[in-house]
């Protein structure tokens, strides 16, 4: 419960000894995300509020709110719900339809179909735009209201219902927002992202895993340096082998991403397809064509062993390697500039107006062509990979492609420590989605279109785990993470977590 006593301040919710900026000794880690306060009175979500017994933040530390502020927490967390998913969805589709346009421009004699197309992906874009912002504020809205509500059914919060309530109120309450996510559409299935929701929720519950004391031995590989470069080849051996292999098995909006950054045509994709399974040859004259078409002239073997002249035409394998990289990077850099420059207007919305927006934007810049970078080598890599082990076993194969396909995944240690790991669990959960789906189609496991709407069950688990850990185990949560979730959902952080009250410790310290 909130400290009691002479110290603490019922009017703020802070102990008389934050207030003091000269006698505070409260510190805040920034790396992990949670208070180390030497102050008894301010200790409210350090690694000793992560018991079972320790109040959360949703539920004791803040302020008692009345029934009008009540109701705005909601309406601002629906809000602020909306604009994310609207923000991220339409800033990812404007960059998508700026690229469209640039091709139009290339491609003139494909003009007059390709402004048709142009009108209908913008359409389906502001679409997409609007479902998912309904999606993400329904959800901050569903799980601040019922939030609200589980706590004014438990009473006062010294009243002994308040607290049993307090320690699940929120894993009920991210279970209840769960099925915000048929706002993007009845029909429309989304298991990726439930898949990948799944393995965050998985991340974080493993976190718990570790430092408790009771599992904390049986989750200690989990803390293995190098784990997530080694998710990433794993993940890397599927996706990689399915783009070329059984596209089928991933979903169309993940297989668009990867021929367009695969760069190559699909029936350069189906003669290796047709080497690699043991197929004669059904489409020599359409590759012969289309590199005719770039005015190369390739000669193919019907009785070749190796795909290389399919690949690459007359290049040797090394200059394809050089060439294709930087035509790779040239596509990787649209992709992340959103990516990072979203997000920096959105949680340093403040620095970029008032502080420092030159050293932000910096970031932003330099974050861009570090991932575009990644992204170029991950995608030249992978032929580069594959070319040099069938020249060396001078045969391909279905094996030889999963094999060559699996160290490609090392060029994730190209990226910032604190990426890899989200990295390498969105192609996780990919390559999961794609790997049961090959099952599927093998006739070992039953379609996942007989199962209703599994991806809602699957997110709505998930959120819920997400959303109890966000309450109860805050440490768990990287910084970054936790300052979104506060500016959407509306939780004050304690007083020594607030970027002013760091400001002036920093200033009275370096005084």
């Amino acid at each position: 419960m909130a400290p009691s006593g002479d110290r603490f301040s019922e009017a703020d919710g802070r102990c008389s000894c934050c207030i003091d900026e000269e006698k505070s000794d409260c510190l805040y880690d920034d790396d992990n995300g949670f208070i180390d306060a030497k102050c008894s009175h301010s200790r409210r979500s350090g690694p000793s509020a992560s018991s079972s017994t320790t109040p959360s933040l949703l539920s004791f530390d803040s302020i008692p709110l009345k029934e009008w502020e009540k109701l705005r927490r909601i309406i601002i967390a629906s809000a602020k719900g909306f604009t994310i998913g609207a923000g991220l969805k339409g800033g990812l589709a404007l960059f998508s339809i700026l690229a469209r346009l640039q091709r139009r421009r290339a491609l003139s004699s494909l003009r007059k179909e390709a402004a048709v197309t142009d009108r209908e992906a913008i359409v389906l874009a502001a679409k997409e735009t609007l479902r998912y912002g309904l999606f993400l504020g329904t959800f901050a809205g569903t799980f601040v209201s019922m939030d609200e509500l589980i706590a004014a059914l438990g009473g006062h919060r010294r009243h002994v219902l308040f607290l049993l309530t307090a320690r699940w109120r929120a894993l009920l309450a991210g279970a209840i927002a769960g099925p915000s996510m048929l706002l993007t559409g009845l029909e429309t299935q989304h298991t990726s992202l439930a898949v990948y929701i799944l393995m965050r929720a998985a991340v974080l519950a493993s976190r718990c895993g570790i430092k408790s004391k009771r599992f904390g031995g049986i989750c200690r590989p989990l803390t293995w340096k190098h784990g997530d470069i080694f998710l990433m080849c794993l993940s890397s051996s599927q996706i990689l082998s399915a783009y070329i292999l059984k596209q089928e098995s991933l979903p169309s909006s993940y297989k668009s991403f990867l021929n367009k950054h695969g760069g190559k045509d699909a029936v350069i994709l189906q003669g290796v397809k047709d080497l690699a399974s043991g197929l004669p040859f059904t489409n020599l004259e359409a590759i012969e064509k289309h590199y005719r078409e770039m005015d190369v002239n390739v000669q193919l073997d019907p009785n070749m062993k190796v795909p290389c002249s399919i690949v690459h035409g007359n290049q040797s394998c090394g200059e394809h390697v050089l060439s294709f990289l930087l035509q790779a990077y040239k596509r990787a850099l649209p992709v992340y500039l959103p990516v990072y420059l979203i997000p920096a207007l959105i949680v340093h919305r403040q620095g970029l107006l008032k502080r420092w927006p030159n050293t932000i934007l910096a970031k932003v810049l330099v974050g861009t062509a570090r991932s575009s970078l990644f992204l170029s080598v991950y995608c030249s890599s992978a032929w580069m990979w594959t070319c040099l082990l069938f020249r060396i076993f001078k045969t391909c194969n279905i094996p030889m492609v999963v094999m060559g396909t699996f160290p490609t995944g090392l060029a994730l240690a190209i990226e910032k420590k604190s990426r890899r790991i989200e990295i390498s669990l969105y192609c996780l959960a990919r390559a999961i989605e794609s790997f049961f789906t090959c099952m599927a189609y093998a006739g070992y496991m039953p379609h996942s279109g007989k199962i209703k709407r599994a991806d809602v069950v699957v997110f709505s688990l998930s959120t819920a785990i997400i959303m109890h850990c966000y309450a109860q185990e805050r440490e768990v949560f990287r910084s970054k993470y936790l300052n979104v979730l506060d500016w959407v959902f509306g939780v004050p952080p304690p007083p020594c977590e607030t970027p002013r009250r760091k400001d002036r410790e920093h200033g009275v310290s370096a005084h």
